[in-house]
């Protein structure tokens, strides 16, 4: 059982090729000399401007759940003015918090669609804060966070929607026996992909030798753009709930759910929409098109180009909220920023592509699985 504690609140709340060079080449075939250093990494004393404060400030939950094994989860809810027509469960990114869609939340309370944001456990303002708490128990909590939601919001279209770290828990979870009845699942940038034995060992080697040597993402030699919005990394940096180092072990959790995304791909089950944009630097692109290769052949696949790895951040969030919304509401249209036609064109430049499936119109009525919300 879960159960709801309140909450006392007033608040309603480039990819360039040298880039892509380097990260391939380089960065993952080097991460063991990079994290090398760890240990040697302390969390950062963040001094905020006074002209920041409001980026800085710290936003209560506005509920809390209380999960089986008696962990308390808070959690972000935004909800449109009149009765919702659709619900989201939204699960942020690694290092993220329940925040994670502040910058979005408007278009999607504007179409009527509640958005529900819970703490991964080991993250946000969660009492486990910076430490993996395991695939298992991670999955435990969804299942428990579906239930609720379904059980706040009875008969309403439920979604499940995922960033990052929490589209490859969300991969997870509807490839699993007993996954949650869902009306679909929206993958933003999902984290499914392998980086390669090299990384894989050198970074389990040091996680057992060291597992709370921390690091920041410093110690790589490139630098990553998440988002082409200033003051929506502003944000992301000042919030107190963004977790700056990450412990060795932590990580190591990490890419060992990325690669068991992977592995679920082809048992992702239901309606889904993979979201991507062209600028990521974060997931590649060979791990996207890995993923298409492998996944069901009714998943939706929406590309954004320009879009960075952080898309409701990015400067162009409203078309990308807007294309989830009009998915939701009505499948079987194209998508309204043109990602149905770019992902053709993406996937098919390549000849040794060929064989991914992807969205033509002659296609779409196979693909609008789900009736619309009328």
């Amino acid at each position: 059982m879960i159960r709801v504690i309140p909450v006392s609140s007033n608040h309603k709340t480039d990819k360039s090729p040298r880039i892509r060079s380097v990260w391939r080449r380089r960065l993952l075939p080097g991460l063991c000399i990079a994290l090398g250093l760890a240990g040697c990494a302390r969390e950062p004393v963040v001094r905020v401007p006074p002209r920041y404060a409001t980026d800085a400030r710290l936003v209560p939950p506005d509920l809390t759940l209380s999960m089986s094994d008696g962990a308390i989860i808070p959690v972000r809810i935004w909800k449109p003015e009149g009765a919702p027509r659709a619900v989201i469960l939204a699960i942020h990114g690694f290092n993220d918090s329940r925040d994670a869609w502040e910058f979005a939340a408007d278009t999607f309370a504007n179409a009527g669609i509640e958005i529900i944001s819970p703490d991964v456990r080991g993250f946000g303002g969660t009492q486990t804060r910076g430490r993996w708490a395991g695939e298992a128990r991670l999955l435990a909590d969804l299942r428990q966070e579906a239930a609720y939601v379904k059980m706040v919001s009875p008969g309403l279209p439920f979604f499940l929607m995922g960033e990052s770290m929490g589209g490859a828990l969300l991969m997870r979870l509807v490839a699993s026996p007993g996954a949650p009845d869902t009306s679909g699942t929206i993958l933003l940038a999902p984290a499914a992909w392998n980086p390669g034995a090299g990384a894989d060992i050198s970074l389990r080697i040091l996680a057992s030798l060291r597992p709370g040597g921390l690091v920041t993402g410093r110690e790589l030699p490139v630098r990553v753009r998440a988002s082409d919005s200033k003051e929506a990394l502003i944000r992301l940096w000042l919030d107190p709930l963004t977790l700056r180092t990450t412990r060795l072990d932590t990580l190591q959790g990490l890419v060992s759910l990325m690669q068991g995304a992977v592995e679920s791909a082809p048992h992702v089950r239901g309606p889904v929409l993979l979201i991507y944009g062209s600028q990521d630097q974060l997931i590649p692109e060979t791990a996207i098109l890995s993923l298409l290769r492998k996944a069901p052949s009714g998943l939706r696949f929406d590309l954004i180009p320009g879009g960075h790895h952080l898309l409701l951040r990015d400067r162009g969030r409203a078309s990308v909220a807007a294309d989830i919304v009009s998915w939701i509401t009505n499948p079987g249209n194209f998508l309204p920023s043109g990602g149905d036609i770019a992902a053709a064109a993406w996937i098919a430049r390549d000849p040794a592509n060929q064989g991914v499936f992807f969205l033509v119109p002659s296609r779409l009525d196979g693909l609008a699985a789900g009736s619309s919300l009328r």
